[in-house]
């Protein structure tokens, strides 16, 4: 090292104040340049991206998408910034969606709404799929999930770092039980260096207002930092009456131990109240329109309908009646989605030595759920007397768990190992609360224990273990072979309660007691990257997975959730979900370009479906069974091009043709799906997105497309195809205003040019068949919706 750095540095090593590197980093100060140190001593300086907030010149460099260059499968990263340009408390999965494959619907303009909620990768959806946040598993992801949480319940927006999609197979050392079609992987951000205060407001349509805080402590004495922030976010339902509500903080700490080991510990705690959007057939959209929603706020309405049902006489004027005297769907007066979780992490990473490193992670998490139904159930007069009852499904996670991986580099090979245990306990009930006649209940209450009927009551346990051991072989400087396998097992059992009204205990013998596991000792993946030269590499990869079932009253995949005969016809034949998943693609990458192709092939086996075995009239129970299996097929491509200062277009197309392997009888009737496309995946998706970024003014305009989707095995009801725009803008100041310093602005307007379209399908389910389009199980898309967000950086 020369010049005046390299005499200073000298004269502070003789006099033996400091250590070089030491010395350096005092002298560098906050620079933007980064400095690491090699075993031989050797010093290595890299300059520091300058953040998007301070940029004065392009901040395009920074790759909204990265195309996994190097990796041995298909792989996709999503940058903090790309989420960060969103409005904010809009869930990452709206961000990803505009990776090839991804699909993701919501009933709310940011996506945030957990019963609208879908993500579908492939043809697998939400419930066979991994996730995980900072290593530690969220679960499956379903609607009164056992077993987890959402991301957005998980980890505010302006806390993501950069998320991380798998398509085919997650890697082995991910912590998920069920992903059988990929894995998406997020990341929270680190403290930061300096102290700061950040803070933001939000406004918008709908009358939403959220404001968010964060105060970072930058480095303490110790050398540790830390970050705490709030947010509280309100807005109104977009459609009929209600609110979408939230309060969620975030906290994480990082403190180095020594010069090898480093300790992190994060904790979240998030609360969400939202009044649920109403479930649309095909023939209600025809007849009402889209907006069609519940009467939340009409109490005497709805009691004039539950005493027409219940009495079989004439609804009221304008409800009017379909098909056989049912009553249109419209006539609910409520439903809403109530949620608190505790979410905490400890981890430590350490370096044994320059070869051998690893970490571990403790983790635990609870959480407190209802999903809460107005029913025509009367309550009984002497607790309130309306023909009116509220219906709950109450959830209870608590669960802890361990996962540690170690690492060791030896000649060309790098062999890592690891173990995944967890101990998730659930309880689940489905319970009736009375309802005053003259006094209209509070939409989003939390109803407790002021129950009068308990109609079932069960408490359910997992225990999940998974080791794992791969390598990486770089063969020669082109050639890289990954291949590994993991071991999974999952122990469920269940125990009924049973039931209770009023205090008087009736047997749980209608429901079912037991326990089943799904095992599999070897589930392999293997991998290889050749890299042709600076540009073009090529990959391929094969992988086999395995999905656990469903341990609860109310999941999908759940042995338990028929009778006890039905548990005991299948209890020692039902079989675990399987994939099988074989990719081959190729990317491109130079300073301007980064481009990938990715064809694949995938056998689902074992799927699982819940089907009556012979006719109702025989009294034969619903019960889970595996119904064969499905074929996918298809090509996922995407570009990304920085074609001019400050200029971007990103493009991504997906291609799947998921098809039914078997013909299902059920109900005593013979179902000919065999052939027939996978419900709620479209066969064409596409993404275009044209951004513009000079470090003050930014702005992207994005088109996604949905190929028309159908919501029945038999395909004889689909959903039309649709095509929605969406408008983000910004300007960050960088003047020398003392009051203006640190502020940037930001306007977000969804679904710009205001279609009217289906977005999810699949909401209550699917049926076989639905020939005059009267199945309810559809949500409408928000309408065109601006948002305005100011911040400032103290």
């Amino acid at each position: 090292m020369d010049g005046k750095i390299g005499e200073k540095l000298r004269s502070n090593a003789i006099k033996g104040t400091m250590k070089p590197q030491d010395a350096l980093r005092k002298m560098l100060g906050d620079k933007g340049i980064d400095l690491a140190v090699q075993p031989d001593g050797t010093i290595f300086l890299t300059r520091r991206k300058v953040p998007a907030a301070r940029a004065r010149q392009s901040s395009a460099s920074e790759s909204i998408v990265v195309l996994g260059t190097g990796s041995a499968r298909e792989t996709q990263s999503v940058s903090r910034t790309a989420i960060a340009q969103a409005t904010p408390g809009t869930s990452p999965f709206k961000v990803l969606s505009q990776l090839p494959g991804v699909v993701f619907t919501s009933s709310d303009p940011l996506g945030i709404n957990e019963a609208s909620q879908q993500v579908i990768i492939r043809g697998f959806d939400q419930s066979r799929l991994g996730f995980t946040m900072d290593g530690v598993p969220l679960g499956n992801l379903n609607y009164g999930n056992d077993n987890g949480l959402s991301i957005a319940r998980a980890l505010q927006t302006e806390n993501n770092g950069r998320a991380t999609l798998t398509q085919g197979a997650g890697s082995v050392d991910v912590a998920a039980s069920n992903d059988l079609g990929g894995a998406l992987e997020f990341t929270s951000v680190d403290p930061t260096d300096k102290f700061g205060v950040d803070v933001a407001g939000t406004i918008g349509s709908a009358t939403t207002w959220r404001t968010f805080m964060r105060v970072n402590s930058g480095l303490l004495p110790g050398g540790g930092k830390f970050y705490v922030s709030y947010d509280y976010g309100d807005a109104d339902k977009w459609k009929g009456w209600g609110a979408q509500k939230q309060q969620q903080a975030n906290a994480k700490f990082v403190q180095p131990i020594g010069e090898k080991v480093k300790l992190t510990l994060y904790g979240d705690w998030a609360l969400r109240q939202e009044n649920d959007y109403h479930d649309l057939s095909l023939a209600t959209i025809q007849k009402y329109g889209y907006n069609l929603d519940d009467i939340n706020n009409n109490y005497s309405l709805a009691k004039d309908i539950a005493l027409a049902y219940q009495n079989k006489t004439p609804f009221p004027a304008g409800i009017g009646t379909t098909n056989g005297g049912t009553a249109q769907d419209f006539v609910y007066y409520n439903n809403n989605t109530l949620r608190q979780d505790v979410l905490g992490y400890g981890r430590l990473d350490f370096q044994i030595n320059d070869r051998l490193k690893g970490y571990t992670t403790v983790y635990g998490h609870t959480n407190n759920g209802e999903g809460v139904w107005v029913t025509y159930t009367p309550t009984p007069s002497d607790l309130g007397g309306s023909p009116l009852s509220a219906r709950t499904t109450e959830y209870g996670i608590h669960r802890e768990g361990f996962v540690g991986s170690l690492s060791y580099h030896i000649a060309n090979h790098t062999i890592e190992g690891g173990f995944w245990f967890e101990n998730d306990d659930f309880e689940e009930a489905r319970r009736f609360y009375p309802l005053d006649v003259n006094q209209a209940p509070n939409s989003l209450t939390w109803y407790n224990n002021t129950w009068y009927n308990t109609q079932w009551q069960a408490n359910f346990n997992s225990k999940t273990y998974q080791v794992h051991l791969q390598d990486t072989w770089q063969i020669t400087k082109a050639l890289k072979l990954n291949y590994g396998f993991k071991s999974l097992i999952v122990d469920d059992t269940a125990h009924q309660v049973g039931a209770n009204y009023r205090g008087v205990i009736t047997s749980a013998d209608g429901y079912p007691s037991g326990s089943i596991q799904a095992a599999n000792g070897f589930l392999p993946q293997v991998g290889m990257n050749y890299r042709v030269d600076n540009h073009h590499e090529v990959f391929a990869d094969f992988a086999r997975n395995m999905a656990a079932f469903d341990n609860s009253q109310t999941g999908k995949t759940s042995p338990f959730s028929t009778t006890v005969a039905g548990y005991d016809a299948i209890k020692n034949s039902i079989k675990p979900e399987m994939s099988y998943t074989e990719e081959i693609g190729y990317r491109y990458h130079d300073r301007a370009i980064q481009a990938s192709l990715t064809g694949y092939y995938v056998e689902f086996e074992n799927r699982l479906l819940s089907i009556r075995e012979g006719a109702t009239v025989t009294g034969n129970p619903l019960i889970l069974s595996n119904v064969g299996g499905v074929t996918a097929r298809g090509i996922d491509a995407a570009f990304n091009y920085n074609f001019a200062q400050n200029w971007s277009i990103y493009a991504s197309y997906a291609f799947n043709d998921s098809r039914y392997n078997d013909n299902v009888n059920s109900d005593g009737t013979f179902y000919a799906i065999k052939g027939k496309q996978v419900v709620a995946m479209p066969r064409n998706l596409a993404n275009v997105k044209l951004g513009y970024d000079d470090g003050s003014i930014w702005g992207n305009i994005n088109m996604q497309f949905q190929d028309k989707r159908t919501y029945t095995y038999t395909n004889d009801s689909w959903v039309p195809a649709n095509d929605i725009f969406n408008l983000n803008v910004g300007y960050r100041y960088h003047g020398s205003s003392p009051i203006l310093r640190g502020v940037d602005a930001q306007i977000n307007v969804t679904n710009l040019f205001d279609k009217r379209y289906v977005s999810t399908v699949g909401s209550q389910g699917f049926q076989f068949t639905d020939p005059q389009h009267t199945f309810a199980t559809l949500l409408a898309g928000a309408p065109r919706m601006v948002f305005f967000t100011v911040r400032k950086h103290f």
